[in-house]
């Protein structure tokens, strides 16, 4: 594809756009398209994959460049992960600046540069990981994440959707941890296709998908997804549970609940019962009181974990967020749980890498008493899951290929 110096404005005036990190970068990208809807397909997967492609490798081309701006980072991005030649680049920038980012020394980088992680991630992950595993570790997030969706086992089967879609000639395999996952090699605009739209397909992330594995819903049971979200991790447990019984699904944010609606229709599951609250301590919860059996918390996180898909959260979250989300997780994971029966199970799960927001989360809640911690490895293993990361479920894109999961499993106390 040749990339006109015009196309090339377009992207610089776009990724000035995201990198005010004001809000979500996939949502400004949309609302530029939208004032661009000249724009066609092409320029428009050149544009994200050069804002996000930027965004993923920020910190290392903001030392190849003698200042770094929207127009320097896209022209370092085109040469030095693109591999672009600078005689492509003349109608857009200036042989000195090509010059300087082809011979910049790039031999001796500090780890946080090389990792692709701010110095206050880097100095809360060294306290657990050793410094060759946050290497390899910032080096997977900077990858883009393949696309994973789960099969509703309400309506097929994942045989029978793997032979219908190698049939078609995609590139797909089985996922190796989930019993429903298909993972595509390629990226085809799944929502467009008769699977995704009749229900048999949810895009769903491998890791996601073993929380519900992890819930272990069954049929007739009253069951609560406590931050539900659009709902991905909802259908999963519905087909789970073969739809019956009673799931819930509870967020405070309407919008998303509104996402769930269309995707709970095309599902066919009849046992959700989405709903909103205003806070955890909501009345609707309190009338719930020790009657389930088992209660999700995908806790409002970070999301740092999710950095292949969401790379500008490195730059949106910090220090002082994190604190703040810490208290609301320590406060809904008390909520969820008074939901729990005798003998029921509560899995408090995020998508985050920081350790004050998983482990101590866990432990701190532990410590108050009326719970024990159930071993993820030999849940997982009762559903033939060949993935032992220990009493608690720890995914990472360098291990896993996942994004990165954190999962506890927890059982009340009868007594």
């Amino acid at each position: 594809m040749e990339i006109s110096p015009p196309l090339l404005q377009l992207t610089t005036h776009a990724l000035d756009l995201v990198l005010d990190f004001k809000r979500p970068a996939d949502a400004v990208l949309s609302a530029f398209f939208r004032e661009n809807k000249k724009l066609g397909a092409r320029d428009r997967a050149f544009i994200a994959e050069a804002v996000f492609g930027v965004l993923r490798r920020c910190r290392y081309l903001s030392v190849v460049v003698p200042a770094a701006n929207p127009r320097t980072l896209i022209v370092a991005w085109l040469i030095k992960v693109r591999g672009m030649s600078g005689a492509a680049l003349e109608k857009f920038a200036k042989p000195e600046l090509i010059q300087h980012i082809r011979t910049a020394a790039t031999d001796a980088l500090p780890l946080g540069v090389a990792a692709e992680l701010p110095d206050w991630v880097l100095e809360k992950l060294q306290g657990t990981m050793s410094d060759a595993d946050i290497l390899a570790l910032g080096r997977a997030l900077q990858q883009p994440a393949p696309l994973d969706v789960r099969v509703n086992t309400h309506r097929t089967s994942r045989e029978a959707v793997l032979a219908q879609l190698q049939a078609e000639g995609h590139a797909v395999e089985a996922t190796p941890y989930s019993p429903w996952g298909i993972r595509f090699r390629d990226n085809p605009a799944i929502n467009r296709h008769p699977l995704f739209l009749d229900g048999s397909l949810e895009v769903q992330d491998e890791g996601s998908q073993l929380l519900a594995l992890l819930l272990g819903a069954r049929r007739g049971e009253m069951v609560c997804d406590f931050c539900a979200g659009a709902g991905g991790k909802t259908l999963a447990i519905g087909a789970m549970m073969a739809s019956t019984g009673r799931l819930y699904a509870f967020d405070v944010a309407e919008k998303r609940l509104a996402n769930l609606k269309p995707r709970l229709a095309r599902s066919g599951l009849s046992n959700v019962m989405p709903q909103r609250i205003a806070s955890e301590s909501d009345t609707r919860i309190k009338r719930l009181a020790g009657k389930l059996d088992r209660v999700l918390v995908d806790a409002p996180c970070s999301g740092l974990g999710t950095l292949r898909r969401n790379p500008d959260l490195k730059f949106r979250q910090s220090p002082e967020s994190v604190a703040d989300l810490t208290q609301k997780q320590a406060a809904i994971l008390r909520a969820a749980a008074r939901l729990v029966k005798p003998g029921g199970r509560l899995v408090y799960a995020t998508c985050s890498l920081l350790p004050e927001e998983n482990e101590g989360i866990v432990e701190a809640f532990l410590a108050q008493g009326g719970f024990r911690l159930h071993a993820a490895a030999e849940l997982l293993a009762q559903h033939k899951v060949p993935l032992d990361t220990g009493s608690m479920l720890r995914l990472s894109p360098a291990v896993h290929a996942t994004d990165a999961f954190f999962a506890a499993v927890l059982t009340r106390d009868t007594a």
